[in-house]
């Protein structure tokens, strides 16, 4: 549906919530997303808004976070003349700007107690007061609101109120973290770079050494993060393929520098051990690039790998696809390397004697979790 083609992914995740917003943006159900902060959850709002019976009216934001909370209820439900000082002139609220479509408050959970009394009654009355005035005006408006926080810890700290939250929350979206959907990373770096790069510019992209540093960063601003980053390199280099080993540090997130530091030093590390896990490398060697000293030791370590995979003890009679079975083993090998590390990059890439970046390269062709 065009309404959702602004919700990039390829992911499940983002299918379901994709399919999950065609199936209730046509509702007028008041809908709570959850989401960290650079998730898209104003996309998400908007792209309810697109799908519901009201996409010919207005969608009007509001960040509750963003607004000091003495003014706050004056821009959500409007004032009249002379209501307080600087009240020059009567003023609408967003509530009514919003009639007859969308009203998307965002960062609820940061709205002050009091302020949330007067939003429940409003969402159970359909009626405004505005600051000042002398009756209550009726209101069309369908109800989106979003946090990045806990409200339910919010609730048990005395912030939220509890009757306030099962209002709000009638369809409950929540957008996953970036970092936990990492299949969708190529697709938004493509997406993006199309986006930021010139009216008539080839727009940019990232070797794979780039991109399994992407894969494999935790993305805290999520892909508010990679949009204003792919936004960057685009200015930095544009028309070009990205190789972040000859970007200026100061351009690279720290999280990503540090692997770029963490991978040199585990270069060097291989280096300085290669006498010790010689034997070790040399058999890497021999599974990765086919490199051996003779054509009978070849054969021999090629059975050896065969039998290893298949749990066996002969040679099949009609054969077997080697290349399969390499890759099969080269699979399980790393899934009980990244068990016996716990799942940290790092010491894994050191029990299979590779580079960090290496093996994430290979965790993602595999399609492996790195908590595996």
């Amino acid at each position: 549906m065009l309404a959702t083609q602004s919700i990039v992914g390829n992911s499940q995740e983002i299918k379901a919530l994709r399919a999950l917003i065609e199936t209730v943006g046509p509702s007028d159900a008041t809908t709570l997303i959850l989401g960290d902060s650079g998730t898209g959850k104003e996309l998400v709002a908007q792209a309810l808004h697109d799908c519901s019976q009201r996409a010919s009216g207005p969608f009007i934001p509001i960040n509750c976070g963003a607004i000091p909370k003495d003014l706050l209820e004056s821009e959500l439900f409007g004032h009249r003349k002379g209501s307080f000082t600087g009240a020059i002139s009567d003023r609408k609220g967003r509530f009514l700007l919003a009639n007859g479509g969308t009203l998307f408050l965002d960062e609820i959970g940061d709205m002050s107690m009091d302020l949330q009394v007067k939003l429940l009654r409003v969402l159970q009355e359909r009626r405004i007061d505005p600051v000042g005035a002398h009756q209550s005006i009726a209101i069309n408006v369908r109800v989106v609101a979003a946090t990045h926080k806990n409200i339910e810890e919010l609730i048990h700290q005395g912030k939220f109120r509890e009757d306030l939250f099962y209002r709000l929350n009638v369809m409950p979206l929540e957008i996953m973290r970036l970092s936990r959907r990492i299949g969708d990373i190529p697709v938004l770096v493509e997406h993006f770079a199309k986006e930021h790069a010139g009216p008539s510019a080839k727009p940019i992209r990232l070797n794979n050494f780039s991109m399994s540093l992407f894969s494999a960063y935790d993305w805290p601003g999520n892909v508010r993060e990679l949009s204003n980053l792919i936004a960057r390199y685009s200015a930095l280099f544009p028309e070009t393929e990205v190789d972040l080993r000859r970007a200026p540090t100061s351009m690279i997130p720290i999280g990503i520098r540090s692997m770029l530091d963490q991978d040199a030093s585990d270069a060097l590390f291989l280096t300085e051990q290669e006498p010790q896990y010689d034997g070790l490398i040399k058999q890497q060697s021999k599974l990765e690039f086919g490199t051996t000293s003779s054509v009978d030791d070849s054969l021999d370590e090629v059975e050896r790998v065969i039998t290893l995979a298949q749990g066996g003890t002969e040679f099949p009679d009609g054969g077997v696809m080697l290349k399969q079975h390499l890759l099969e083993m080269e699979k399980r090998l790393i899934q009980q390397a990244l068990g016996k590390a716990s799942g940290n990059v790092s010491q894994t890439a050191r029990l299979l004697n590779l580079q960090r970046t290496t093996l994430i390269e290979k965790i993602n062709k595999h399609g492996l979790s790195k908590s595996a």
